[in-house]
């Protein structure tokens, strides 16, 4: 009787007599996010091209996710979070989930702290002091 020997959500080791070991890997997951990151460009409203200059990496390489020749690195898909923050990763690599994070869930770049390093009044007869 086959019993799972070892099991990822990609990846199984099914061991099927004393000596024998199936190996199977699924390549699905990467058609299917091939398919979303599609989705996500048609939401957007971007072509290919203009997605792979504004992460700046080469226009082949975005063609080569999309056709399955290559599949998407780290460093793909943390430009990708930080170019467009309100995409759920989650839902980029797993399906699971919206295509977008909730408001609260979005990151935004805060504001950064803004200081008064100059105050200057200006009269109506064009003269002026500067406070400090």
């Amino acid at each position: 009787m086959p019993e799972i020997f070892y099991s990822l959500p990609y990846l199984s080791i099914i061991r099927i007599g004393k000596d024998i070991l199936i190996i199977y890997i699924c390549t699905t997951s990467k058609i299917i996010m091939n398919k979303r990151l599609q989705q996500f460009l048609d939401a957007e409203n971007i072509t290919q091209s203009q997605l792979a200059d504004s992460l700046g990496v080469a226009r082949a390489g975005i063609s080569h996710i999309l056709a399955g020749r290559n599949k998407p690195g780290f460093d793909f898909i943390e430009s990708l979070a930080t170019k467009f923050p309100t995409l759920s990763l989650e839902w980029l690599i797993t399906g699971k989930g919206r295509m977008y994070k909730s408001e609260t869930q979005a990151i935004a770049d805060p504001e950064p702290e803004k200081r008064i390093v100059k105050v200057v009044i200006f009269y109506d007869d064009n003269t002026f002091k500067e406070i400090f």
